[in-house]
């Protein structure tokens, strides 16, 4: 068990949901799907160690402008160094613990956090660009699938974005700096870092 973060296993994938900590608002806008490694926290080669995790410069206050806005926060992450037996699962959610409280810290909560354990040749449904972490959600959460954000610093997220009907933006802050990464997915934006990212969406999105 790992700080408010319960885990279960769900059709082939694991989730963690952490709703500990209460949102300023309460959410009525579209979804935003959140890449972790390179989007939310520090880009670290199979990230396994709590003490490396450090939250990027853009990460609070983008994440509070969506949280104001009433958007919620849903951490979809490819954590394929458990298929590949680099880490183990205990370690990644040590990981995310160290994360959740960080963000704990500046009051931001999380409304689900999700992740695939699997290598891409075992051609799962919820790896990304596959759409199983977000349908998943969707039922968990009751949040529609179709209009809603993605934001990560790989073209798996942006397409993960066209695969439910939504709008993907990518970020420079981990591999979104690489024009191969730009090359390979069509996103709405690229913006510098999360906070960037928020306020594309804020300034874009249609008004309720």
């Amino acid at each position: 068990m790992t700080f408010g973060l319960p885990t279960h296993s769900i059709t082939g994938f694991k989730r963690s949901h952490q709703s500990n900590v209460p949102h300023s608002t309460a959410p009525t806008r579209p979804c935003v799907f959140l890449d972790r490694d390179g989007t939310l926290i520090e880009e670290r080669h199979y990230l396994h160690d709590p003490g490396h995790v450090h939250l990027l410069p853009g990460t609070v206050s983008g994440l509070r402008l969506l949280v104001d806005h009433g958007h919620p926060l849903v951490v979809v992450t490819n954590q394929a160094g458990i298929g590949r037996s680099l880490y183990t699962e205990h370690q990644m959610h040590a990981c995310n613990q160290r994360m959740v409280e960080l963000l704990a810290a500046a009051h931001i909560a999380l409304d689900g956090l999700y992740f695939c354990p699997h290598i891409p040749s075992d051609n799962c449904k919820c790896r990304k660009p596959a759409i199983g972490m977000a349908l998943q959600a969707s039922r968990d959460l009751g949040v529609t699938l179709s209009g809603a954000w993605v934001i990560g610093d790989k073209a798996l997220d942006v397409n993960l974005a066209l695969g439910i009907g939504g709008h993907g933006i990518l970020v420079r802050t981990g591999y979104g700096q690489d024009p191969v990464q730009q090359s390979l997915c069509a996103p709405e934006a690229i913006c510098n870092d999360l906070y960037d990212a928020a306020s594309w969406i804020i300034a874009h999105e249609p008004r309720p």
